[in-house]
């Protein structure tokens, strides 16, 4: 079992739960195939402990548990999967500091992407 960043993350990329992950399994795609990785973070299956200490951390609500991803971002488990073939063209990144979503702009983000649950 592996923890996935969905979609919820695009564009938003807080990077609050690199901070905390104790193995350093979350990644930002460096590479140049932006249509494959959209601007987001993703977690290395592989590498993953399975500790969750990462989804509270998320203030977008973007982490799931693999087998708790909701069917609207299903698509998601794989796509943080593929991270695992592009060794080469990722890096963990260094947290930025960025304010803190409202909860607005939480519930925004999800009604963008089709999920009300």
């Amino acid at each position: 079992m592996a923890w996935v960043i969905t979609k919820l993350c695009i564009d938003c990329v807080d990077q609050s739960c690199v901070e905390v992950c104790p193995v350093d399994c979350i990644y930002e795609y460096t590479g140049d195939d932006k249509a494959s990785f959209p601007n987001q973070l993703f977690v290395d299956p592989e590498e993953c402990i399975n500790c969750g200490v990462c989804e509270p951390e998320c203030p977008w609500e973007a982490i799931f548990e693999d087998e708790q991803v909701p069917d609207v971002f299903q698509s998601d488990t794989p796509l943080n999967a593929r991270i695992v073939d592009v060794a080469d063209d990722r890096k963990v990144p260094e947290k930025e500091d960025k304010p803190r979503p409202t909860p607005e702009q939480i519930e925004s983000n999800k009604e963008k992407w089709g999920f009300t649950g």
